[in-house]
């Protein structure tokens, strides 16, 4: 093949995007590169179909330590391991991005893998691999629906940055990762503290001026060097096993849509689908098996069609609430009793019960990733059980939703904590969802923000969160935005769009359709009917607990922060670890320095947590001339005394300085191991202490 190279400014770099045949048996395959980020991104599809009842679209996102330019690993296995929560949901990502724009009849698999060949601190790859995701399926001769652009934005003293460093990042209030086709979104991620809904809104439309520009130079390299595209045999019903399912099923479908209540949640649809599915096997098991193979696709497409245009054409949902109605709410505390705290809250038929525990700083969560070393002081995880729903299956380790729930509502919720000098303990917050109807990862921001407040963790505010759904018609014109979306509206309808925060503002957004995308206008309708269900879910937790509990729950660890001048931390250590594991021992804590002077103490009695913290202040603190301690006697010296003024720190008491009058033997006046009071007479240059016993009992 022969070489071909594009590139566009984008956000004050160049993206360069190269055709090579480095990858020459895929269906298409890209080499992008944005600063030092490099991502090689293929995309192949299977030569035949295969036996399943869905579309089988895989997105991988790999990781190589050594685009950092590290080694990595363990001590033994140096060769990376299962992908990190990080990797795992940029994956996420771009397949909510992709997955939108295949036709779901499908039967081939396609498989997209986005592999970081370098890494640059400063060009986020996750950005790079989903623009070059678009462009390999783009360019290849798999059926799609695109091109899309991907692009992140951040708001830095009222300027907008298109594609912020990691630095950059942190110092926003507002980061918005949106994705889309040209003139719409279809993906949006948003980590934010407080953020007016209108900043929300306007960082999308900064973003969407890009998105528009990538599509248009992917449509041009498409026209210069993309493949045909294969014609795929898609797996639909016979039109007149089509025929005879909608005139067997339709009423029935109406019906079930008429007849739900809140209470049920629409499961009376989902009764109805079961009862035509076994209608059809007992009618072609025999005869003609292939039929009842076929019957599910289209039937979930007849009730798509019925639950939107029960919608549109008669404002009637699938439990009967009105379009901007929240499901009844209700939220509790203190649950559980020897946690650090609890809350459950349940919206309808979705509860999610979380709890908070507190513990020491040496318990932050350590991982190992690209970008290197990290440590996290907050998690948030999120447990979905099978009889949250009604069924059973084998319990296995968070997938792709679980860990993407999680980091979701960790987002929200983080963005309220207390900083780690003011509030030093390591939060972890575990969500058990133990009844789902729609939007659980929302349940779990209510429910997290109950339990931290019960646990007495002082959080600025509460926070909430809401799904919003969107019914539109084939032709983008006429649409009805959902409040609160549960079971069928999130199965059949075109967008799930959460939204977190408190009453000031928002912490988190995740949007992503089932359609081609959604227009900005749509969306700031949405955020507005979010806010107003957010405010009333806010009044139904606050008269649960409305500010965090005045003290912590008496099983939770003590914690004391002390501030140490960081030249001073090897007095503390002491030899080998001598004197910190003397002072650990001898007062039954945990004791943890950071390398800027900051030192965590924590027990489980608050006597010896102080006695702790008195120990080490003494230990680094600055001798100042003038000063008395009673001071125990370490070494007798022909010269004089050596005396422990507080552990770690000693001085000379000279023998001249002993008693009034003269001294022959140190030993006719101190013995090692007596205690003598002594006053602080100098400190030379090179911190050498000297001590008198005269000055102390004559008040010089």
């Amino acid at each position: 093949m022969e070489k071909k190279e594009y590139s566009m400014e984008l956000g004050g770099k160049t993206l360069t995007l190269t055709f090579n045949n480095w990858a020459e048996q895929t269906s298409g395959s890209v080499l992008a590169r944005y600063g030092d980020t490099v991502v090689l991104t293929t995309a192949v599809m299977s030569d035949h179909d295969v036996d399943m009842s869905y579309f089988p679209l895989m997105v991988n996102y790999r990781e190589k330590y050594y685009a950092a330019g590290f080694i990595g690993g363990g001590r033994f296995m140096k060769r990376e391991g299962r992908p990190s929560d990080e990797a795992v949901l940029k994956a996420r990502l771009i397949d909510r991005t992709l997955r939108p724009l295949f036709n779901h009849a499908m039967r081939r698999e396609v498989q997209v893998v986005n592999s970081i060949l370098s890494y640059d601190p400063d060009s986020s790859p996750d950005i790079i691999a989903l623009i070059a995701s678009s462009l390999a399926l783009h360019v290849s001769d798999i059926p799609w629906d695109g091109p899309i652009g991907g692009v992140r934005v951040s708001k830095i003293d009222n300027n907008w940055i298109i594609n912020p460093s990691s630095q950059q990042q942190e110092q926003s209030n507002l980061t918005v990762t949106i994705s889309g086709p040209e003139g719409k979104i279809n993906m949006i991620e948003t980590e934010a503290k407080e953020a007016p809904e209108e900043d929300t809104i306007e960082a999308m439309r900064q973003g969407q001026k890009v998105l528009d520009e990538l599509a248009k130079l992917q449509d041009k390299i498409r026209d210069e060097i993309g493949k045909e595209k294969q014609e795929v045999e898609l797996k639909m019903p016979e039109k007149k096993l089509q025929k005879e399912i909608r005139e067997f099923s339709e009423e029935k479908i109406k019906q079930a849509i008429r007849a739900g209540d809140a209470k049920e949640g629409g499961k009376e649809i989902y009764k109805v689908h079961d009862e035509i599915k076994e209608h059809f096997k007992e009618k072609y098991e025999e005869k003609n098996p292939e039929y009842v193979q076929d019957v599910p696709e289209y039937l979930d497409k007849l009730i798509d069609e019925l639950v939107h245009q029960a919608v549109l054409e008669e404002d009637r949902r699938v439990d009967g609430r009105g379009l901007d109605e929240v499901r009844p709410l209700s939220a509790q505390t203190s649950l559980l009793p020897r946690t650090h705290g609890s809350g459950l809250f349940m919206r309808g038929l979705t509860h999610g019960l979380s709890t908070a525990t507190l513990d020491s700083p040496g318990e932050e969560e350590l991982a190992e990733e690209m970008e290197g070393e990290s440590k996290k002081r907050f998690m948030l995880h999120y447990n979905f059980p099978q009889f949250s729903t009604g069924g059973t299956g084998f319990f296995r380790a968070p997938g792709r939703r679980e860990i993407g729930h999680g980091a979701l509502a960790e987002k929200a919720v983080e963005a309220m904590l207390p900083d780690k000098e003011s509030f030093p303990y390591v939060i972890r917050v575990v969500t058990e969802i133990l009844s789902s109807n729609g939007s659980t990862s929302m349940a779990s921001v209510c429910s997290a923000s109950l339990a931290l407040m019960d646990a007495g963790v002082p959080v600025e505010k509460h926070v909430a969160g809401i799904a919003m759904g969107l019914m539109m018609d084939n032709k983008g014109k006429n649409y009805k935005i959902l409040t609160d979306i549960q079971g069928p509206e999130d199965h059949y309808g075109d967008m799930d769009f959460k939204v977190a925060g408190t009453r000031d503002g928002v912490n988190a957004i995740q949007m992503d359709v089932k359609i081609g995308g959604v227009t900005i206008d749509m969306l700031e309708k949405g955020l507005k009917q979010a806010k107003d269900a957010r405010l009333q879910i806010l009044d139904v937790m606050e008269k649960a607990i409305a500010k965090p509990k005045p003290e912590l729950s008496q099983y939770a660890p003590v914690i004391e922060y002390l501030k140490i001048d960081p030249e001073t931390i090897g007095m503390l250590i002491g030899p080998g670890g001598k004197m910190i594991k003397e002072i650990m021992a001898e007062t039954n804590t945990e004791i943890n320095v950071e390398d800027d002077g900051s030192v965590y103490i924590s027990g489980e009695k608050r006597e010896e947590v102080e006695k702790a913290s008195k120990l080490a202040e003494n230990i680094t603190r600055e001798i100042k001339v003038g000063e008395e301690f009673d001071a125990k006697v370490v070494k007798i010296a022909d010269f004089g005394a050596f005396v422990e003024l507080v552990p770690g720190q000693e001085a000379l008491v000279h023998i001249s300085e002993l008693a009034d009058g003269f001294v022959k033997n140190v030993e006719d006046v101190v013995k090692a191991g007596e205690r003598i009071h002594v006053k602080v007479i100098k400190i030379d240059e090179s911190g050498k202490i000297g001590a008198s016993v005269k000055a102390a009992k004559n008040g010089d």
